[in-house]
């Protein structure tokens, strides 16, 4: 099954910056993941998720990443950067983060990350709010 933007609620877009590549000259591997976290960001302020941190209350953390690199990007172009819910389970979600190149119009690279909530208060992991798990559900449906 090929995945394309379409297969996507959230949708963000970045351009590349020369100054984004390394000596292989191609985009560098973290800027990948930055962009992964930038519309992993996007999708949790469409929850409504509270992502200050400073609220001494429940929010996100990550608690594993992975990224598998299928085609390298090259200055210029845009990222297209797609993010779903692949799973919800008490006490974690699983993002996946899409990242397609608009000049080749094709994947560049694919990650997933493991989304824990956690009180920052207590410092400690909690249950999945049921409320994260009605926007999710909401979003994945586009409503």
């Amino acid at each position: 099954m090929r995945t394309t933007i379409e297969d996507y609620q959230v949708i963000t877009k970045f351009h590349v910056q020369w100054g984004e590549m390394d000596a292989a000259n191609h985009v560098n591997n973290l800027i990948y993941l930055r962009w992964a976290e930038s519309g992993r960001i996007e999708y949790f302020e469409k929850m409504g998720m509270d992502i200050s941190f400073n609220s001494g209350g429940t929010g996100p953390i990550l608690g594993w990443q992975d990224c598998k690199y299928i085609f390298p990007m090259t200055f210029p172009d845009t990222a297209i950067v797609g993010c779903r819910v692949l799973e919800i389970l008490s006490d974690r979600f699983t993002v996946e983060t899409a990242i397609f190149s608009e000049k080749h119009q094709r994947i560049a690279a694919i990650s997933q990350q493991s989304i824990i909530p956690y009180n920052y208060a207590e410092l400690k992991k909690v249950n999945l709010p049921e409320i994260w798990v009605e926007k999710i559900r909401a979003i994945e449906k586009g409503i």
